[in-house]
């Protein structure tokens, strides 16, 4: 089986995905990272994210163990990603990688933004994970602060914005819900909330 889990940053996606693949002891990839990585191998190199030469370059060199690093996780990379992720040659470069996991024994759950739409299409169960931006903008302002950084919430929800916009525009898979997937407004929702949702509708794909 295969679960898609779509939506845009901070929404909750990827808490999500872990927590499913935890349960129902299925591989998870948090797909965001795979762009992250390219970004910063962008940047490492003395890069610009906006050198779709370099982005395409680096992208076509992507080392799984990329993703281990826990710098991927800081906002300069997540924003840097959002630029390389919507150069068409990056994204052609990574599918295969994304695909060939997700066809992995014994199942699969994948977290980004063109999961449903382009990577796995035929997956089993679809997930659309949303929030109101200002929600999006405070939890991202929590996880942060957790690590010792002082955002402004002004300029983490006018980023949260400019990314959404800038995901929905790309020429190449952008950002939108698939036909089939199934809602799920995590705004009100804490994590076991959201989880609990995502388990009953897996169970009712099963049961069929």
């Amino acid at each position: 089986m295969i679960i898609a889990i779509d939506g845009p940053a901070a929404s909750g996606k990827g808490t999500l995905g872990k927590k499913l693949a935890a349960h129902l002891n299925f591989r998870h990839l948090d797909t965001g990272l795979l762009y992250r990585a390219v970004a910063k191998a962008v940047l490492d190199a003395g890069g610009k994210p906006e050198d779709q030469q370099a982005a395409a370059a680096a992208a076509r060199n992507f080392n799984p163990a990329w993703i281990d690093d826990p710098a991927l996780r800081t906002d300069k990379i997540g924003s840097a990603a959002s630029v390389v992720s919507a150069v068409p040659d990056v994204r052609e470069a990574l599918i295969d990688f994304q695909r060939k996991f997700a066809a992995s024994p014994p199942g699969a759950v994948l977290d980004g933004r063109d999961i449903g739409t382009v990577i796995a299409p035929d997956a089993e169960v679809k997930i659309f994970v949303t929030a109101a931006p200002e929600e999006r903008a405070r939890r991202r302002c929590r996880e942060l602060e957790g690590r010792g950084e002082k955002p402004e919430f002004e300029a983490v929800l006018a980023d949260i914005k400019k990314r959404d916009e800038r995901d929905a525009n790309r020429a190449v898979a952008p950002f939108k819900a698939a036909d089939d997937a199934h809602m799920l407004d995590t705004t009100e929702l804490n994590a076991d909330a959201a989880f609990a949702a995502a388990v009953a509708l897996v169970e009712q794909v099963r049961r069929r």
